[in-house]
């Protein structure tokens, strides 16, 4: 069982002024802890659930860009991208240039987007969701293609475009690892048994059926299942003193129990470095040793 480390809030005492230096700080300690992956939100406006709208956030692939620099071993991500916030063909090449300049470590976080209130705040478009299905899958066309062999033309119903020229290509063989987010039954899971590495669930009370669904969809498209790495949204909360370490390290093995191979989630209080570490020395060899 592995941990990835999401950071969805950037509202830190020191405030902006001080958050390049908190970041790479808390991106290296947690690198070294040895979680898989280190991953934002790709949001405009923080969401909801995590604070007011007018809290800081940061553009996600920059941020990323900054992670790489200041992180050796962990996997960068998004968890995971609006498929209505970027020209698939600027995805595509950021995801390149993040997985060319990190060594191989970039992820593709990709879903539908619900965020309308961002949207309609600056200005992008966000159309019905059915719409916004038929552009994840064709960007997930898009995407696959221009990280393929030739550069040649790419016609949807949505795209239209010349030449899928991408020099240099990723790193990652045969290309940068794709996840998508979300649990929907009818649309969601079955784009992720057609074209997915990866998929992420919220750990809630439906999480076992939403796993039998992924294997339905994986039988009627002819997927090997096993290929899919199962990864679930999972606040890793081990108490400001890190009471809670033997709590978090029983869920990590009943999720590893309903086939759950990453566990993704934020660190409440991460910037008291103490807690990453004790992820190191407590919860992380734990996990490991999970079976």
């Amino acid at each position: 069982m592995k941990l990835g480390l999401q950071i969805p809030d950037f509202t830190w005492p020191n405030g902006p002024a001080a958050l390049g230096s908190d970041l790479a700080t808390i991106a290296r300690t947690a690198d070294h802890a040895g979680f898989d992956s280190v991953a934002v939100m790709d949001h405009f406006f923080q969401i909801r659930a995590v604070g007011p709208s007018e809290h800081d956030m940061l553009e996600a692939y920059t941020t990323l860009g900054f992670l790489a620099a200041h992180t050796e071993r962990a996997k960068l991500l998004t968890v995971v991208t609006g498929v209505l916030y970027r020209h698939p063909g600027l995805l595509a090449k950021a995801i390149t240039t993040l997985d060319v300049l990190s060594g191989g470590r970039a992820i593709l976080g990709i879903g539908a987007g619900w965020n309308e209130e961002e949207s309609r705040g600056l200005g992008f478009p966000f159309p019905p969701l059915k719409e916004r299905f038929e552009l994840l899958e064709e960007n997930l066309q898009y995407v696959l293609q221009m990280w393929g062999e030739g550069d040649a033309a790419f016609k949807g119903k949505h795209i239209d475009a010349e030449r899928l020229l991408n020099v240099p290509q990723a790193l990652s063989k045969p290309h940068p690892p794709i996840l998508i987010g979300g649990g929907g039954e009818k649309k969601t899971l079955r784009l992720v048994a057609k074209y997915a590495d990866q998929c992420n669930l919220f750990n809630g009370p439906d999480l076992e059926h939403k796993i039998e669904v992924l294997k339905q969809h994986c039988e009627n498209e002819g997927r090997d299942y096993d290929s899919i790495t199962k990864t679930a949204y999972h606040t890793l909360d081990i108490g400001p003193k890190g009471e809670k370490v033997n709590e978090l390290v029983d869920e990590l093995g009943r999720l590893h129990g309903l086939g759950i191979e990453i566990a993704i989630g934020s660190v409440p209080g991460v910037q008291d470095l103490s807690l990453l570490e004790k992820f190191g020395s407590d919860v992380i060899p734990a996990a490991e040793k999970i079976a």
